[in-house]
């Protein structure tokens, strides 16, 4: 089994992306347009306090009529995050994200530090090259090229 510690290393080093309870939704969501990804940590003092997502963005301002530059990310982040360790097995990771209807998972050492994100596109993208493997280690066998 796989632990998302060797999923991380496995990904390309792009650094996480975070901001402050006080930024503004409009500051956040630039962000996040910069970046090209559907998420933000929100940290303080080195420790997670929440996540701030495409969905909160949605259902919180979009459908609440509310103003992206009067509104603190701090109002509308989710704050019940759902995280794993480092060496949590990446179909665990998969079902949890499946049960909790969530895309994005910090993943969090023992001194609640974070360590990364995985997003359901990383555990997708593993699970093909997986399924790719397998289909090329069956070819060979089938057609005696190995």
């Amino acid at each position: 089994m796989e632990s998302i510690r060797e999923l991380l290393d496995a990904k390309p080093r792009r650094g996480l992306v975070a901001t402050a309870p006080d930024a503004t939704v409009r500051e956040a969501t630039i962000l996040m347009n910069d970046h090209g990804i559907g998420s933000l940590l929100v940290i303080v003092n080195r420790r997670l306090v929440g996540i701030f997502t495409e969905r909160d963005v949605l259902r919180r301002i979009v459908a609440d009529g509310r103003s992206p530059d009067a509104t603190c990310v701090g109002e509308v982040m989710t704050t019940d995050v759902v995280c794993c360790c480092p060496d949590t097995d990446v179909e665990e990771v998969a079902d949890l994200m499946r049960r909790r209807r969530v895309r994005h998972v910090p993943v969090v050492d023992a001194d609640d530090e974070v360590r990364g994100l995985v997003s359901i596109g990383d555990i997708n993208a593993r699970r093909f090259a997986s399924c790719e493997t397998v289909l090329h280690q069956m070819e060979e066998y089938l057609y005696r090229r190995a």
